[in-house]
């Protein structure tokens, strides 16, 4: 069984005060909604939890139901940082849940067939994640904005969800962190010795964090 984990729990802090990204209007309904249609038509998926701000519980079941999103299974609060919303909704999985896929709401350009991709990949390695090849050189500030070391672009990728796993593995590395903080579950797999393969994905995917980003998905989406 393969479950998806969409998360929409973040706190959009810069799409202004008490404004949810997830359930803003794009292009013809909520942002969520987007990313619910793409994996409820991925036959690779078989359930889906969505893991939501606990003011959004209602508001994300009737979503659901307008968007006719049948695999639905549960939908759980969050956490105030990230990897507490994904612990909640691995939580939430059925126990028969070998593959899980983990995609962030805020990416509504994600498409079945990337799903599928990462999915079928997952059954041959312990953690699969999508990026694109970094064009662009990138430099470390130690310290303020003088630089300190330029990165070799060569090696360096940018990552983006969905990302798919074996579940025992990520359950695993999940425990293993501790009080440790990942920005992604990949790094968590990475710190606890796995295997992390990369998928290119050259097509638009990118997160909306800015009423730009907004702007730039719904020309996409028309």
């Amino acid at each position: 069984m393969t479950t998806a984990v969409i998360l929409a729990a973040g706190k959009s802090e810069r799409m202004g005060k008490n404004v949810d990204k997830a359930f803003l209007s794009l292009v013809d309904k909520p942002v969520v909604a987007w990313s619910l249609l793409a994996f409820e038509r991925c036959a690779e998926i078989d359930a889906i939890v969505l893991v939501v701000r606990k003011d959004q519980l209602l508001a994300s079941k009737a979503v659901a139901k307008m968007f006719g999103i049948s695999k639905l299974k549960a939908v759980v609060a969050g956490g105030a940082k990230r990897q507490e919303s994904v612990a909640a909704g691995l939580a939430a999985c059925d126990i028969e849940t070998r593959h899980v896929v983990v995609h962030d709401a805020a990416r509504p350009l994600v498409t079945s067939e990337l799903v599928a991709e990462v999915v079928r990949a997952a059954k041959r390695f312990p953690a699969v994640t999508v990026g694109r090849p970094v064009t662009d050189t990138i430099k470390v500030c130690a310290k303020g904005s003088t630089v300190s070391e330029t990165l070799p672009r060569e090696r360096l990728w940018a990552v983006q969800t969905p990302q798919a796993f074996q579940m025992r593995e990520l359950r695993e590395a999940h425990k293993a962190l501790g009080k440790r903080e990942v920005s992604d579950d990949c790094m968590a797999v990475e710190l606890n010795g796995g295997t992390v393969k990369i998928i290119s994905c050259l097509q638009p995917n990118f997160k909306i964090t800015t009423v730009e980003d907004l702007q730039a998905a719904a020309q996409l989406l028309k």
